[in-house]
């Protein structure tokens, strides 16, 4: 059992447990892999208790992973709640009818599915990822929640870069990000 960390003790451990990668997927990008947060079992933990104890482990029924690091998350955070677990994946990677909804990135453009009956009408769905960039990926997945007949009731993220404004792309959502850089 881990004790619960403070807002300032949680985006340490982000910042920590993040690596800037130059140049990657291409030049001028600075990607932050976080997949060291995610290998260090202790610090996951405490991130994953961290997204639960700010949403409280009542607030939604389902969790809803976006490709491929916030599968990750939704895995951990549904495990730890007893929640649903929901991939939002890239287009062509789902079996059955899908919805789909296209936007752009800040190095590209990109679409994301999610089975359409995916969600229970009405059901409380937080979608969680690992980054909010330009927030054209999260508007894309909670707008795939919505039309799947989920009901957005939180958004979490590990990091936010916020010089690239996605938050404003979210709002009037409420954004929840660990660390904000």
């Amino acid at each position: 059992m881990t004790t619960e960390r403070t807002p300032d003790e949680l985006a340490a451990l982000v910042a920590g447990a993040s690596i800037d990668v130059p140049d990657f997927p291409k030049p001028g990008v600075v990607f932050k892999d976080l997949m060291p947060l995610f290998a260090d079992g202790p610090v996951f933990r405490q991130v994953v208790d961290g997204i639960v104890a700010h949403h409280g482990a009542g607030s939604f029924d389902v969790v809803a992973g976006v490709e491929a690091r916030g599968f990750l998350l939704a895995a951990a955070l549904g495990y730890a709640t007893g929640a649903g677990v929901v991939p939002i994946r890239k287009a062509g990677k789902l079996p059955r009818k899908a919805l789909s909804a296209s936007y752009a990135l800040e190095y590209g453009e990109a679409t994301l599915e999610v089975h359409e009956d995916a969600f229970i009408a009405g059901q409380r769905v937080l979608v969680v990822d690992d980054v909010l960039a330009t927030g054209g990926t999260a508007a894309a997945a909670m707008d795939l929640v919505e039309r799947a007949g989920g009901t957005v009731s939180g958004f979490s993220v590990l990091l936010e870069l916020g010089f690239l404004d996605g938050r404003a792309k979210l709002s009037p959502r409420t954004v929840h990000a660990l660390l904000t850089v």
